[in-house]
C-alpha cells in the first residue's frame, strides 16, 4: 500500500507543481508570467500577474507538498482549492477534456482528497516526522476548506469578459492591476 501512495503523490504532485511553474515561468512549455496573466484574463479573472502568481505559487508550493508527503492535509487543501477553480472555468465544456472540460481537474481535486484520507504513507516525510496518523477530521477541514477557498476565489477573481477580448483578440501589456 505505502508504494502505492507514493506513487500516487509523486505523479498528481508534480504534475500540479509542474503546472504552477508553467503559469509563472517559460520552463516546462510555459508561456512566461505574461502567458499566465493572459490565461487568466482570457478565462475571465482579474488581478493578472497577481492572479498567476497566486495561482502558481499555490500550485507550486502545494504540490512539491503532496509530492513529499509533508503536511499532508495543508498540501491537499492547496491542490484542492486551485484545481476547483479550474474545475469551474471548465465546468460549461462538460466531463471530457477533449471537449476542454472539468475531467483533469477532478481528478486533481479528489486524488488530494483521497491522499487527506488515507495518509501519505510510510514513505512521506509526515511519517519520518511522526505527524500521522492524521485525525480523521482534519482530512474534512482540508478538503472543504480547500473547496471553500477555491470557490471564495473564483466569487471575488472572475468578470464576465468585455467585449472584445479572449481568444482572436490582440494581447494587452502585462498589467497586475487588471
Amino acid at each position: 500500500m505505502d508504494i502505492g501512495l507514493l506513487i500516487l503523490r509523486l505523479l498528481a504532485g508534480l504534475l500540479v507543481a509542474g503546472h504552477g511553474v508553467q503559469k509563472v515561468s517559460v520552463r516546462l512549455g510555459g508561456n512566461g508570467l505574461a502567458g499566465g496573466a493572459e490565461e487568466f484574463r482570457e478565462d475571465g479573472f482579474r488581478g493578472g500577474a497577481m492572479t498567476a502568481l497566486a495561482a502558481g505559487g499555490t500550485q507550486i508550493g502545494a504540490g512539491l507538498l503532496l509530492a513529499s508527503g509533508a503536511l499532508t492535509p495543508l498540501a491537499a487543501a492547496g491542490v484542492v482549492g486551485v484545481m476547483t477553480v479550474a474545475l469551474t472555468v471548465k465546468l460549461p465544456h462538460g466531463l471530457w477534456v477533449q471537449n476542454d472540460g472539468y475531467e483533469y481537474p477532478l481528478v486533481l481535486v479528489a486524488v488530494p482528497a483521497a491522499l487527506a484520507l488515507t495518509g501519505p504513507g510510510r514513505w512521506s516525510v509526515d511519517s519520518a516526522l511522526h505527524l500521522t496518523p492524521w485525525p480523521a477530521w482534519w482530512a474534512v477541514v482540508a478538503v472543504a476548506g480547500g473547496t471553500a477557498c477555491g470557490l471564495a476565489v473564483r466569487l471575488a477573481l472572475h468578470r464576465p469578459a468585455p467585449a472584445g477580448t479572449g481568444a482572436g483578440a490582440p494581447a494587452r501589456p502585462l498589467d497586475i492591476r487588471s
